[in-house]
């Protein structure tokens, strides 16, 4: 006889939202014991694990679509999402359905319960969204999974997996100060955690101090170890709808994501496969197939509208460097939102000699965002400092900075729209509804309503 359904998703939703409200917890003990209680379902599975500061999701993506390309059945897991909350969980690029996921939330709540009632640890939302991950592709007898590590790596819940493939690390930079370590170095032996005795590590090229502490760390666990070399790129074309390159002698590789900087992430994603031995045609096909909806990609041509989750300096530099690239002497019309955790200071200073106008916004986390008017005050601030002739309003609702930035752009000009991934999901739904055209990607959205 069939169990009768418990949770709606609705309800899952719910759970996890209240779940949310405790943090987040470093660690792996609470993560060990939960997973345990769902009989290590984990422990059946096979994974390539990303970390790195800049670039885990688009390498991510890479990865995901070349081992599917290769015939894998590939999930793949990552956080945060931009254009829905399943988007988390996927196989072959398709979402996570509403009904099993409230499935696994309500298997995952029952073994939380156990936990509580023997006085352990309580999980965080991470912990537990890890969790039903692992539930998933096990059920779904994944070949391979690609995971992103949610805060650094030694710590992070994603680190309790052992039958790792291959460590990739993409560009480590400066981020999170204090919570990863308070040097370069610090920051980048927290992230070497990842490293399993055995494994393929896989890198893209690094500060010299980074790249000593990957490097021994894969010797000290026995491990192979392959650096990128960005030097041997050559780009035989670009512009801001992808671009066209060659590398190590591989020619005529094609990726839809624009920017300097995915050359990178994509020779990192093909340094990988080929690690792995995929072919080199399968190698093209996934690189050209890869979507990552987010990172400077365009939602409208007439005005031409961009999207960007550059949330910490190194990304604005990356950011700017796109757009002075393919759109020099351009001014933008920019749309603002960020933590307020984050180094936005920075990244207003990178980013707003750029602009000719700024709307700033609220986030959807109410929690962290830094308010519209704060980020105003801020970038007012900036601007007085540095002389710059730049036009500040507090729009405060992400709909209504859309609207205002939709009627002030002509055809020429460009609407940018950069800052915390989070919102950028609401930023492509309101440019939908307001300008009734969308570029962008095309991936399966079964499960969200």
């Amino acid at each position: 006889m069939e169990r009768k359904k418990i949770v709606t998703y609705k309800e899952a939703r719910v759970y996890l939202d209240n779940v949310s409200k405790y943090g987040s917890v470093l660690g792996l003990d609470t993560i060990r014991n939960l997973l345990h209680e769902l009989g290590d379902p984990q422990d059946t599975l096979s994974f390539i694990h990303i970390a790195g500061t800049n670039g885990k999701g688009s390498v991510l993506a890479y990865l995901s679509s070349i081992f599917s390309a290769a015939g894998y059945r590939t999930g793949h897991y990552i956080s945060p999402t931009v254009m829905g909350y399943l988007e988390r969980i996927q196989i072959d690029g398709r979402w996570i359905s509403e009904d099993v996921f409230a499935e696994l939330v309500e298997e995952v709540q029952r073994a939380v319960a156990r936990m509580e009632a023997e006085g352990k640890q309580s999980p965080t939302v991470f912990e537990i969204e890890t969790a039903i991950a692992f539930l998933y592709f096990k059920r779904m007898h994944c070949d391979l999974v690609v995971l992103e590590t949610g805060l650094g790596g030694a710590l992070d819940a994603t680190n309790i997996v052992s039958n790792v493939k291959a460590a990739v690390f993409t560009s480590i930079s400066r981020d999170h100060m204090g919570v990863l370590g308070n040097t370069l170095e610090e920051i980048a032996a927290n992230k070497a955690g990842i490293i399993k005795p055995g494994c393929m590590v896989i890198s893209s090229a690094q500060e010299p101090e980074v790249h000593e502490v990957i490097k021994k760390c894969a010797e000290e666990k026995g491990c192979s170890l392959i650096f990128t070399e960005p030097e041997k790129i050559q780009i035989e074309k670009e512009t801001y709808r992808g671009q066209t390159f060659s590398y190590k002698g591989t020619e005529a590789l094609s990726i839809r994501l624009a920017g300097r900087h995915q050359l990178l992430n994509a020779i990192t994603a093909w340094e990988a496969a080929r690690a792995f031995g995929i072919p080199e045609d399968v190698i093209r096909q996934g690189l050209y197939k890869a979507e990552w909806i987010g990172r400077f990609t365009t939602i409208c041509e007439e005005p031409l509208f961009l999207v960007d989750g550059a949330h910490n300096a190194d990304a604005a530099k990356r950011l700017r460097e796109s757009l002075e690239t393919y759109f020099p002497g351009k001014r933008l019309i920019c749309i603002m939102g960020v933590f307020r955790d984050k180094e936005y200071e920075e990244i207003a200073k990178i980013m707003l000699p750029l602009a000719k106008q700024v709307y700033t916004v609220n986030l959807p986390d109410t929690e962290r965002t830094l308010p519209a008017g704060g980020l105003k005050q801020t970038l007012d601030e900036l601007k007085a400092k540095e002389g710059l002739f730049v036009q500040v309003q507090a729009a405060g609702a992400v709909e209504t900075a859309v609207e205002l930035a939709a009627a002030d752009a002509g055809k020429e000009d460009i609407i940018l729209a950069f800052g915390s991934l989070s919102y950028l999901g609401e930023v492509i739904r309101c440019a939908e509804n307001i300008l009734g055209e969308r570029g962008g990607s095309e991936n399966d959205r079964s499960g969200e309503n």
